[in-house]
């Protein structure tokens, strides 16, 4: 057994059960993944894959089983790998940050600017998806750190702790009748055209609930997963924009103003979430209170501690 073995089943099932895509990944040949996969299932006395003559179409029930002790080798393996860079390679290595598009364009500048002054050496790698598409970069081991405001805190193998609270702002034109001095209420917002985030966006859900709960109709004309689209269709006029408040800057959107949605819609919790059980490097702890300074490292390691479940306290 060895671990390009454990890599050929783990890439196997990441990939679709297509050995094609499995050899670029790892570099190989098509047929060197085969016979790594055929020598570990001998060796095991066991079939991992389904197949259908010489394609794999999906697990075995025993391999449904062993893969996630595959899977746990791995990342053991990383962290041994990790811990001995902890103290030969200090001030070197790689910070991979999964993100959302909001998080990634108006929350983590800052804290990545700062960063990069502490630790010339270490390459950052900023990954953006979907908050369901962050958690799965995580659980791969392809993201060190994931930041979100949904989904993170609904897996098991993920720690996810809270960094701030946010609201939402409406956005319009510097002519609109909602900048007529009159109090925002859902009932004014919902008699016009609504732009917003998709589905599973920055907060989308707490928007719907809101109009939901008032028994108000909204009028979706446009979703998006980024801000600036949103205010880039508001700007020509094609309905409301609502985006994260941290998404709006008075000098940047001159041609726009914002009303604060705070008291309307549900305050929002953004998370950052690391691998349950994996090792980090002491630069991956002071990103981390970088990015949210209550984060400290005491904070981030008791919470990995906590079992899944567990209840970690909110700000």
């Amino acid at each position: 057994m060895n671990f390009q073995q454990l890599r050929s089943v783990r890439e196997a099932v990441r990939c679709g059960y297509n050995l094609t895509e499995v050899a670029k990944v790892l570099h190989t040949s098509q047929p060197g993944v085969s016979r790594q996969i055929r020598e570990l299932e001998e060796e095991l006395g066991v079939d991992l894959f389904v197949r259908a003559g010489k394609r794999l179409t999906s697990l075995t029930e025993v391999g449904t089983l062993i893969v996630p002790i595959v899977e746990n080798m791995l990342n053991d393996a990383d962290n041994l790998r990790r811990a001995g860079e902890e103290f030969t390679q200090q001030a070197n290595g790689r910070l991979s940050i999964a993100a959302t598009h909001s998080q990634a364009r108006y929350a983590l500048p800052g804290a990545v600017r700062d960063f990069r002054q502490r630790y010339p050496q270490v390459t950052l790698n900023l990954h953006q998806g979907s908050p369901k598409q962050v958690a799965e970069m995580l659980i791969s081991g392809e993201a060190d750190i994931g930041i979100a405001t949904e989904a993170l805190d609904k897996y098991d193998n993920l720690v996810a702790l809270p960094c701030y609270r946010w609201t939402h702002s409406v956005i319009v034109p510097p002519d609109h009748p909602l900048l007529d001095g009159e109090p925002l209420t859902l009932q004014r917002l919902s008699k016009f055209p609504i732009i917003t985030y998709g589905a599973g966006y920055t907060g989308r859900i707490h928007i719907d609930e809101a109009f939901e709960a008032a028994g108000l109709p909204i009028d979706l004309v446009l979703t998006a997963m980024d801000a600036d689209v949103i205010k880039t269709y508001v700007e020509l006029g094609l309905g409301v924009g609502i985006v994260a408040s941290i998404a709006f800057d008075e000098e940047r959107d001159r041609n726009l103003r914002a009303i604060d949605a705070g008291q309307l819609i549900a305050i929002n919790l953004t998370k950052l979430a690391v691998r349950r059980g994996s090792f980090l490097r002491s630069y991956v702890y002071d990103f981390i209170e970088t990015f949210a300074s209550t984060l400290t490292h005491d904070v981030v390691q008791k919470a990995m501690a906590t079992s899944p479940g567990e209840r970690i306290e909110e700000l």
